[in-house]
């Protein structure tokens, strides 16, 4: 008996839908390849939904996700609404309600032509970053005293637990071994300067007692972003905190092609997870079908590998692989020439051809 999949989507804002469109035209041959079947409801809260009703994210949307076996997020952002209300109502309290404690981002260069490093390729440049994803200046504990007088004072506190801190630390460990590539775990934080971060490098230090298979290495964030961009292939997996995780996965993916090629995965281990392409809502793009949808298509790569379904995955993945590798495609970005619906259209004819 195949198995069913119930998804709940967020199309969001802007080039969203569309990203979304293709992204599920792609899901849908592989079910049809791989022998299951996916069930998905669309939800419409995001900025339009929020202008029209003036609802966010209501209690009962959370609750009924929590039942769901995966959830896929399109784009969310638009310069109407004041900036990081939907934001914070959607992707925050997703990450929070649901426990999304691992923010998985894989660097993976596919082309070589689209590496702005002289001299690297695809053998340099693939590593993941595991950035925590509950915690730190994102917890939201903090505020702003005397707004808009000349004495303003703003404060956001970072937070740091020792639960939180282990259990990233320790599916980072899981992940180096599980890759068997270099089987190497780089801890990234700022302890010298950030005493709160002694946190991180006790613990990355009691639970690396556990694995004496897992060659540990540490850096400070600015140190590691600095070696990203000098030897990226010395790198394998990476753990590191909240804040410091959304900042070197951007500049990763510059490395890897740019924002057009980066998925993320929201992820609890065993539980419903949530997936999306790292771009923004890019509102200026919004139905011109421009946009390219491979992130949002590697975005259900990641879901498919998180559901189980590892040959559909892979199938997915190589498919990307040949269409952004085709001598036609000079960008991945909305300047390329190919329409959103045919870069779906053309990973669908691979993943046939697979």
């Amino acid at each position: 008996m195949s198995k069913n999949y119930q998804i709940a989507v967020f199309a969001g804002d802007g080039i969203g839908p569309e990203v979304t469109r293709e992204a599920f035209k792609v899901l849908e041959v592989a079910s049809q390849l791989g022998g299951f079947q996916i069930n998905k409801k669309s939800f419409p809260h995001g900025s339009e939904h929020y202008l029209d009703t003036g609802e966010l994210f209501p209690d009962p949307i959370i609750e009924e996700v929590k039942t769901m076996d995966s959830i896929f997020l399109g784009a969310i952002g638009d310069p109407r609404v004041e900036v990081g209300l939907v934001e914070r109502a959607i992707i925050a309290g997703l990450r929070l309600h649901l426990d999304l404690f691992v923010n998985l981002r894989p660097i993976r260069l596919l082309a070589d032509k689209f590496c702005p490093l002289r001299d690297k390729g695809t053998e340099d440049i693939d590593f993941v970053v595991v950035r925590e994803n509950t915690e730190d200046a994102y917890a939201g504990i903090g505020g702003i005293l005397r707004k808009g007088a000349p004495d303003e004072v703003a404060i956001q506190q970072m937070v740091y637990t020792r639960k939180g801190v282990e259990r990233i630390i320790r599916y980072a460990f899981e992940l180096a071994r599980k890759r068997d590539r270099k089987k190497k775990l780089l801890m990234v934080d700022k302890a010298n300067a950030i005493r709160a971060h002694d946190i991180w490098t006790r613990t990355y230090a009691e639970v690396g007692e556990e694995y004496p298979d897992i060659e540990q290495e540490h850096a400070y964030v600015d140190a590691a972003c600095m070696w990203m961009v000098k030897n990226p292939e010395a790198f394998d997996t990476v753990v590191t905190t909240n804040l410091f995780g959304d900042i070197i996965t951007d500049l990763g993916a510059v490395l890897q092609g740019g924002m057009g090629v980066a998925a993320s995965g929201n992820i609890h281990p065993g539980k419903v997870s949530m997936f999306e392409p790292i771009h923004g809502s890019a509102p200026k793009y919004k139905n011109q079908n421009v946009a390219c949808p491979i992130a949002a298509i590697a975005a259900i790569q990641m879901m498919l590998v998180e559901l189980g379904e590892v040959s559909a995955a892979v199938n997915v993945e190589g498919a990307i692989e040949k269409v952004i590798c085709h001598e036609e495609v000079t960008t991945v970005s909305a300047l390329s020439g190919i329409p959103t619906d045919e870069w779906g259209d053309r990973v669908v004819e691979q993943m046939r051809l697979l």
